[in-house]
This record gives C-alpha cells, sequence and structure tokens, in this order.
C-alpha cells in the first residue's frame, strides 16, 4: 500500500482503536498535523482530527487526488471528501516531511475547495 493510500485509510478509519493504530503505524510520535483549521502535535491529536472531520461529514469518504510527487524525505498529493463515487465537496493538497524509517514526520494541509 502507497503511502497516500495508507494515509487516506487512516482518514476514513472510524473505529477509534483501528484509526489509533492507524495513526501511530503512518505518523511520528512527535509527528504535526497542520491546516486552516488544525495546528496539532503527537499521535492523539491527530487522531482527534481526523474524528472531528469525519464528525462534520458523516458519510463521506476520503479518496486520493490526481496529484502525487515525492523526492529525497517529502511527498505532496491532493485528496478528495465526497459521497462514494461521487463529486467531491473539497478537496485538499498535502506536503508531507517523512522521517528516516518512512513514517510522516509532518503535514502542512492546504484546502483548495471547501463546502459552501
Amino acid at each position: 500500500m502507497t503511502l497516500i493510500e495508507r494515509y487516506v485509510a487512516a482518514w476514513n478509519e472510524t473505529d477509534p482503536d483501528a484509526r489509533a493504530k492507524a495513526v501511530a503505524g503512518l505518523w511520528t510520535e512527535d509527528a504535526t498535523y497542520t491546516d486552516p483549521l488544525a495546528d496539532v502535535a503527537g499521535h492523539a491529536a491527530i487522531a482527534a482530527v481526523i474524528e472531528g472531520a469525519q464528525g462534520m461529514f458523516p458519510g463521506l469518504v476520503f479518496t486520493p487526488g490526481e496529484t502525487y510527487d515525492a523526492h529525497h524525505h517529502v511527498a505532496r498529493f491532493t485528496w478528495h471528501l465526497g459521497p462514494e463515487g461521487g463529486e467531491p465537496v473539497a478537496i485538499g493538497f498535502d506536503v508531507v516531511e517523512l522521517a528516516e524509517d518512512g513514517r510522516i514526520r509532518k503535514v502542512l494541509g492546504f484546502l483548495d475547495k471547501v463546502p459552501s
């Protein structure tokens, strides 16, 4: 499974224990996540941001977007949020910095399209 597939899977995980496990496997212990709505550090806070996003958009799913690019220890990609198989209501662009072990150390997220 690619980095973006694992990332999207973590954002779609609704079971709290499975989500915590997904976050721990994908992010370093001291990882940070920053976007226009959140600025947090650590596994518990990242899992809480994911849970909050799911609460704001019940029934919607995250899917990989069209853009994925990586070099050295950084990657950038787009993602969509919308009904399964439907038009996205939100589109984002994330830049991630990876640690030596391949886990995410830092996420810088941008929202390109947001629901009105």
